[in-house]
């Protein structure tokens, strides 16, 4: 299979995407299969890992290997198997209530380590799969099933913290723009390093306040001569709440865990026996 030139329908499982009618993770994995197809990932290298959650589904429609982890477990997961691995191509998958609620612990350190695998934050601002709770990315007065009334707590800013903890790539994305996703999963899988897509997808069941709607209108792509070396810039465009910007808003170029790992290995390789290896520590 390696030998040959794979199109987007070879990187589409049998089991056909399952979610509501109308939601936004439609126009999430259609650009996933493309950049695939682009990049032509060889499906028996490439491994998608997800956690609990609509987004959790995703491993299953894609023909590469899988694995559909606990809640809020899917990037720590991916990082192992990266640096098992590190031939491999590795994905991982989560929403905002999985990789920002129980999950958000992992990412800091996972971005630190800058772990070489590409993770997809879907957002939907709400616990889709659960039926409709408040989620750490809900609006300040938002109403759902565990805020009937109004949610009285600050929602979380995922991209100001994905450059805050030093990510080496961070984008942001719309599911209403498939063109612009698809160039930018392009990006992030060719990327040496961590690197995250935080991309806003509608819930068109469980909410009914953050809407394709509503985000249309503050949707706006990064100016076409963005400097995505600059970090405090991109801070700056992450808290204009009013603006929903959208593009690769930072890329950089730095070691690996994987690449520090293979370095360290070489290293002790030069040693006859641990007696040596431990004196030269000393």
């Amino acid at each position: 299979m390696s030998d040959m030139v794979l199109k987007v329908a070879d990187y589409k499982a049998d089991l056909k995407p399952i979610w509501c009618a109308g939601c936004g993770d439609y126009g999430v994995i259609t650009p996933f299969y493309q950049a695939l197809a682009e990049i032509q990932a060889q499906p028996k290298d490439t491994v998608i890992v997800s956690g609990i959650g609509c987004s959790g589904r995703f491993p299953y429609f894609c023909n590469t290997y899988g694995f559909h982890g606990v809640h809020g477990r899917a990037v720590p997961t991916a990082a192992g198997v990266k640096i098992a691995r590190p031939d491999l191509l590795v994905i991982a998958v989560g929403g905002d209530g999985d990789g920002l609620g129980i999950g958000g612990g992992h990412l800091p350190h996972v971005a630190r380590k800058n772990v070489d695998l590409t993770y997809i934050l879907i957002d939907n601002s709400i616990y889709g799969l659960t039926k409709g709770q408040s989620s750490p990315t809900s609006p300040l007065g938002m109403k759902s099933k565990t805020a009937p009334y109004a949610y009285v707590e600050d929602p979380v800013n995922p991209l100001l913290m994905l450059l805050a903890y030093g990510a080496s790539f961070v984008a942001r994305g719309y599911s209403g723009k498939p063109k612009e996703l698809k160039e930018m999963f392009v990006a992030a899988l060719k990327h040496k390093g961590f690197s995250v897509l935080h991309i806003f997808s509608p819930c068109v069941s469980m909410n009914r306040e953050v809407t394709a709607k509503t985000m249309s209108e503050i949707v706006k792509p990064l100016p076409a001569d963005w400097d995505k070396s600059n970090r405090l810039r991109g801070m700056e465009i992450a808290l204009d709440t009013a603006t929903f910007w959208t593009g690769v808003v930072y890329q950089e170029r730095r070691e690996t865990m994987d690449e520090r790992l293979a370095a360290m290995e070489q290293r002790v390789g030069r040693y006859k026996d641990l007696h040596e290896l431990f004196a030269h520590y000393k």
